[in-house]
């Protein structure tokens, strides 16, 4: 098992290496960068326009190479000073190795719009993005593997049938979809106004008491929560069933009831402890997955400031620091959760052994 973490974090960095490079090549040629975003503004044109235009401001003129045309009557030494100020004067290689030596340290660097650093930045965010994640995942858990037994062990049934429909319907509607229902129909939108907006406290709330806060904190979390989790329990509860069907069937439940065992102490005695495996061990993977992709609509529905925002405020203004800085932590993040989550497969079984497969 040794030999097998140290080949699987050996592949991080290759991994790391080839990710960051791709989303570095890509961002060269994406318009509207924030040379042209800092030039349209100071023409009064405002970053707005700038945007919409589809960045068109960055294409070179005909008749100076490398001058933009949206610099046309600035001072060249102005935009000279501009590509100095965020960087953009050297060439994309050195910029790129440059990237890369930072980053070996965790520098990375200041944002170009906030007056702080990425990594401060990051941190100030992650709070809230864990603990909705957290709270999303543990929910889904706690629902999804209950039905997907009830739903095993009645499989064919009228209620296998009718919780197999609403699993498909949650499925099928996107987590941030359902979070705009949930605020027209509980936040003020057109019916009822019962839960918060925005935020995960009211106003004043540093001044409550320790006990009102977490009933407040707890209040703002229930719809994004909501959201979450009925876009995410759908999968873990077909895979639950499927897990519970596949041991339900096999020899060692017969040989159990022929010994005369109940059907309550063979399903949570012995085909509840070999099912469970997969779901157990794909707890990291399922958390990374919510953490990363799922929540960020929703932040953005329920304006949360967590890291969902935070990319995307970045991605429109063109916030390079802070977008390779968040993806380089989330995919590492990521890549790290997966060798955890094989972990705890041979913890959870001892009779997984990945060195042997890998031999």
């Amino acid at each position: 098992m040794t030999g097998y973490l140290l080949r699987r974090l050996l592949l991080v960095i290759p991994t790391l290496l080839g990710i960051i490079a791709i989303n570095f090549a890509v961002i060269q040629f994406a318009p509207g960068g924030p040379v042209e975003q800092m030039i349209a503004d100071m023409k009064g044109k405002g970053e707005t326009t700038s945007r919409l235009s589809g960045g068109g401001q960055n294409e070179v003129s005909a008749g100076t190479a490398g001058a933009y045309r949206g610099a046309r009557g600035l001072d060249p030494h102005i935009v000279a000073d501009i590509k100095k100020m965020f960087g953009f004067d050297k060439p994309p290689l050195t910029r790129f190795v440059s990237m890369l030596r930072d980053y070996a340290s965790f520098d990375f660097g200041h944002s170009f719009f906030r007056d702080q650093t990425v990594l401060r930045l990051v941190l100030q965010k992650m709070p809230v993005s864990i603990s909705l994640g957290l709270w999303s995942t543990l929910l889904v858990y706690f629902i999804s593997i209950p039905l997907g037994i009830a739903k095993a062990v009645r499989d064919g049934s009228r209620f296998d049938v009718a919780t197999s429909a609403a699993v498909l319907v949650g499925y099928a509607v996107p987590g941030f979809l359902f979070a705009i229902l949930l605020v027209v129909l509980f936040s003020g939108g057109s019916f009822l106004q019962i839960f918060p907006l925005r935020g995960l406290s009211s106003s004043g709330a540093e001044n409550w008491s320790v006990f009102d806060r977490a009933v407040d904190y707890a209040w703002h979390m229930v719809l994004p929560t909501v959201a979450l989790v009925v876009g995410g329990f759908a999968s873990l509860t077909m895979l639950t069933k499927n897990c519970f069907l596949e041991e339900i069937r096999k020899q060692y439940t017969t040989t159990a009831r022929a010994k005369g065992a109940s059907e309550q102490r063979i399903l949570y005695r012995h085909v509840f402890r070999n099912a469970m495996l997969l779901i157990i061990a794909g707890f990291p993977a399922a958390f990374i997955g919510i953490l990363f992709s799922s929540s960020l609509l929703v932040e953005i529905v329920f304006s949360l400031d967590g890291l969902g925002l935070l990319g995307f405020e970045s991605a429109i203004r063109r916030d390079y620091p802070v977008m390779f800085g968040t993806l380089y932590i989330f995919t590492l993040m990521g890549l790290v959760l997966q060798i955890v989550g094989d972990v705890m497969y041979t913890l959870v079984d001892p009779r997984i052994d990945f060195s042997a497969r890998q031999s």
